[in-house]
């Protein structure tokens, strides 16, 4: 298992994502959230949805996984919420090294 993963959910408004974002970061379950206008188009309720979301992206030591998805799933907004993890594979140590400093508690 990957010592880091990054993290990625959606909102249906900037305000929802910034709040979500927010509250990872204070509940230090993630070190940093990046919050990026997409175009999403899924099934739902029957029917193809076209819709405007804003996607969080968050890095966080895998070890905090669990609790950010509890975290996420409790103050979400949507009924099923995406939530998916990648492993992080490699990166800078100094910026990983900060993931773990900004997280630990």
């Amino acid at each position: 298992m990957a010592d880091y993963v990054q993290v990625v959910t959606t909102t249906d408004s900037e305000r929802a994502a910034a709040e979500l974002a927010r509250g990872v970061v204070e509940a230090r379950l993630g070190a940093c959230v990046q919050v990026v206008p997409i175009r999403s188009f899924y099934r739902w309720d029957g029917a193809v949805q076209d819709d405007p979301e804003w996607q969080l992206q968050i890095k966080t030591p895998a070890a905090r996984l669990d609790a950010l998805v509890a975290h996420l799933r409790e103050h979400h907004g949507y009924e099923v919420p995406e939530v998916i993890a990648t492993p992080i594979v490699g990166g800078n140590p100094g910026y990983l090294s900060w993931l773990d400093a900004e997280t630990a508690g």
